[in-house]
């Protein structure tokens, strides 16, 4: 406990020296879980600890904990004097004469969220710098945890082409089961795997203590024997599992004799009960990425531990292990958990309308609400491939799609939470709205006269004797503000301009009713009748923001996309 107690005092000091305050166990805790996962198994234990050492490190001074800093972990403080510029770009790859085979593997338990966009762009981005081949491979063999969605396969294809990515070759690993039955026998005739029979909580409490696991020494022809029962239904799920024979030593437990296969009963949704002993992901990965050819894998740095359990089995069977690049989190504030569960359980409990309801992540979502999917690619390009967990904002690909649609996107009006408007006096009977402020496509033609509606909003604080401009139309004078009633007071732009007249937007009282669903908020309301023509097409709603037109009916249902 000594070197743990240490290490916990060097976070503790860099955390303090860092933001001149009593350091935070939450800060310290996260560091040295990261840092040193072998510890994750004794979090019981090590939490008092941090708490110990922390209520002794309070009591110093910010002189004090320099000095202590420097004298016990002098390249903490060489760490916090490096200034880190967020990425701009990709960086450049080793090992990449030739060309390079890249991988996006999801489990297809739903469609790709915008952290999915992230692993999709950026593999094909670098196979279009050097050359070769992007991969979807489609990691779908628990049918219990992570159950896949038959639909999803299609959506994730659908979406990689609208991202620009269309993938070279398509591998499901459900139809490729064989492949793992050959590795599996290839690995324990090597010596390199055996069949457990212990119970999952004693198997747990032997690995935690270093203990060799009594089914360990078995001969490559007795794991042999089990694993034909494993196959045959002689032995049932839960009594036995196919394990790597690593380092029982090992400082970090997730190592230690991982789990290869196990026996699964329920059927698959894509294969149903054809197999009934399945790979686990970090073997099922493995065997894929050997057979596939993959030159370069970028992983999250929180799966490090794939790549020490995968190891093994390269070692034992003579491959050679692709190149690895890890990068951190990216977090969106717009959005919480990315997790393709917890949405699908949301999803399935009503509380969205489905997977491309404009408030989940998903790159559905994205392109129903008129996100381009260059403005993605940019995005996530930009961002590059950084092992610093990333905090950012919607706002970024906001900033770079408005530039993408504002000059194609046509201007309307739309009237939410609409109010009539009764005016009296030669009022035109149809106003002339130019499509496109700046570019010449013409104009639209929206009727007028005597009765319009206006936002209830735009009415909050005026008052009788207030003049404003309806855009487009005219100036007009209130009378009355219950019942809604003005006066028409003329046309002259300049002299609204002049007078610093507000200037609201308006809609014809026989227009469209029009529904906009948004990440925050659903506005119901009247639209223009020339709406009806930019079905599938980003429009802006003067004064409220871009949206895309998705259905036609009553009502004509768009999804908003940012202002």
């Amino acid at each position: 406990m000594a070197e743990i107690r240490e290490l916990i005092e060097k976070y503790a000091l860099q955390n303090a020296v860092k933001y001149k305050a009593a350091p935070n166990a939450g800060a310290v805790m996260g560091k040295l879980m990261g840092e040193h996962p072998e510890l994750r198994s004794k979090a019981k234990e090590v939490s008092p600890l941090v708490g110990s050492v922390l209520s002794e490190v309070v009591k110093m001074s910010l002189e004090e904990w320099q000095r202590r800093l420097e004298a016990i972990a002098p390249e903490l403080i060489a760490e916090l004097s490096e200034h880190k510029e967020p990425a701009k770009g990709l960086p450049p790859l080793e090992g990449v004469e030739g060309g390079v085979v890249m991988r996006f593997a999801p489990n297809p338990n739903g469609p790709p969220t915008l952290g999915s966009a992230r692993g999709i762009i950026v593999n094909s981005e670098y196979v279009k710098k050097y050359g070769g081949r992007f991969l979807l491979r489609f990691d779908d063999t628990d049918p219990v945890k992570k159950r896949p969605m038959p639909e999803a396969y299609r959506w994730y294809i659908e979406d990689c082409e609208w991202l620009g990515a269309k993938p070279d070759q398509i591998i499901v690993a459900s139809d490729r089961m064989p492949y793992y039955y050959q590795a599996a026998e290839e690995l324990i005739l090597a010596g390199g795997a055996y069949v457990c029979s212990c119970e999952q909580a004693a198997f747990k409490e032997l690995k935690d203590k270093g203990i060799f696991c009594p089914h360990r020494d078995q001969s490559p022809e007795e794991a042999m024997s089990l694993w034909a029962k494993m196959l045959s239904g002689e032995l049932q799920e839960g009594q036995a599992v196919l394990r790597v024979r690593t380092d029982m030593s090992h400082k970090d437990p997730a190592i230690r004799d991982w789990a290869a296969f196990r026996i699964v009963t329920a059927p698959h949704p894509m294969v149903g009960s054809k197999y009934r002993a399945w790979p686990l992901l970090d073997f099922e990965s493995a065997v894929e990425d050997h057979l596939l050819g993959t030159t370069h894998i970028l992983r999250g740095k929180d799966l490090a531990d794939s790549e020490r359990r995968q190891r093994y089995v390269y070692d034992y069977l003579g491959w050679i292990y692709p190149k690895v690049v890890h990068w951190g989190r990216i977090k969106i504030h717009q959005f919480g958990s990315f997790s393709t569960s917890k949405l699908r359980k949301a999803i399935e409990a009503g509380e969205y309308c489905g997977w491309n309801d404009p408030r989940v992540p998903t790159v559905r979502a994205m392109e129903c609400r008129g996100i381009r999917p260059e403005a993605l690619r940019k995005f996530m390009v930009d961002l590059g491939v950084g092992e610093t967990d990333i905090s950012i904002s919607m706002d970024s690909i906001y900033a770079e799609n408005r530039r993408l649609v504002d000059p194609a996107a046509n201007r309307y009006f739309f009237v939410w939470d609409p109010v009539k408007l009764q005016i009296e006096g030669d009022v035109p009977e149809v106003a002339k709205a130019p499509l496109h402020p700046t570019s010449d496509r013409g104009f639209r033609e929206i009727p007028a006269g005597n009765e319009v509606l206006v936002c209830n909003n735009d009415l909050e604080g005026l008052k009788p004797g207030d003049r404003i401009r309806l855009k487009d139309l005219c100036n007009i004078e209130f009378v009355s503000m219950e019942p809604l009633k003005a006066r028409y007071v003329g046309t002259e732009v300049e002299s609204s301009k002049g007078k610093k007249m507000k200037i609201i937007h308006w809609a014809p009282v026989n227009g469209l009713p029009i529904r906009v669903m948004g990440p925050e908020k659903t506005d119901e309301g009247i639209g223009e009748a020339g709406i009806a023509s930019e079905l599938g097409k980003v429009v802006q709603f003067e004064r409220y923001g871009f949206a895309k037109i998705n259905c036609l009916g009553e009502p004509i249902v768009a999804c908003f996309a940012h202002r």
